[in-house]
């Protein structure tokens, strides 16, 4: 059993994460939101957490808590990271949206701290990216495209797993995302090599990645679809307890799955 923290909490997701928690039979160490929240000092609805409050997390103390789960805002990464490093506690960072800048503060957290980002805690979108790094390589004239559909709320586009599967596709072709995107998709004709997004906001659609790889004549899709926003809840508690067993490090959900081991494995069978 683990004793978890989580940032976010009263949000979709931190809800999410709660209800993994008591599945699991894991204990919510902390409910936390941001001292801003109506919610902060409330009771938690759900009775089997009786007693539990959204706190700001100050009440904890090092070694209260075994790991941290982070489904917050951009905004709170610095906080949540300095509280993390003040209870010494790995954190599973969630949060997307993030700049160029959050990602040089997650990686000075990383040395003194297990620090596992995931724009998606999903298994499938972590094979998923090894796969289009996979078919970008093998299939290397092709265009490659990619639509995300989410719900009408979400704040950013295109989405942080859009992103990473970009990323990937990058990777397949020996560059980076930042020499290659098109950003989203606007006027005027494509041009050669690069990556283009498409994004769709609509109701309460939980999450949907498409790549496509498309020659002249024949073209490869790869999708992944969510319809219940419990697999990331699953997925983050999953990383959580790998993570709690590692040394102080930036890691990734493929990480977890030691995808690049099974990939030399099956590759050399094959």
């Amino acid at each position: 059993m683990m004793k978890v923290a989580v940032i976010g909490a009263s949000g979709r997701m931190g809800q999410a994460v709660l209800q993994e928690l008591i599945a699991q039979g894991h204990e919510c160490a902390a409910a936390i939101v941001s001292e801003q929240s109506s919610q902060l000092g409330q009771a938690l609805d759900d009775p089997r957490l009786a007693g539990r409050h959204y706190s700001s997390g100050r009440e904890l103390e090092p070694g209260s808590v075994d790991v941290m789960i982070d489904f917050s805002l951009p905004q709170a990464l610095s906080h949540n990271l300095a509280l993390a490093q003040h209870l010494g506690a790995p954190i599973v960072v969630c949060t997307t949206g993030l700049a160029d800048a959050d990602q040089d503060t997650l990686a000075q957290a990383s040395q003194s701290l297990p620090v596992l980002y995931a724009a998606n805690t999903s298994v499938g979108i972590a094979l998923m990216e090894q796969l289009v790094t996979l078919a970008s390589a093998g299939f290397a004239d092709a265009d490659i495209e990619i639509l995300e559909a989410h719900h009408a709320a979400k704040r950013d586009a295109p989405s942080g797993t859009a992103l990473v599967l970009g990323e990937a596709a990058a990777t397949g072709r020996g560059t980076t995302l930042a020499q290659s995107t098109a950003g989203i998709r606007g006027d005027g004709p494509r041009q050669a090599g690069s990556i283009g997004f498409a994004v769709l906001r609509a109701a309460d659609i939980v999450g949907e990645h498409s790549v496509y790889l498309a020659q002249t004549g024949e073209r490869i899709e790869l999708t992944h679809r969510i319809r219940d926003r419990q697999v990331f809840a699953r997925g983050a508690v999953q990383a959580a307890q790998w993570l709690a067993g590692q040394p102080a490090g930036r890691y990734k959900m493929r990480d977890m799955l030691d995808t690049k081991a099974l990939l030399q494995r099956l590759l050399h069978e094959i």
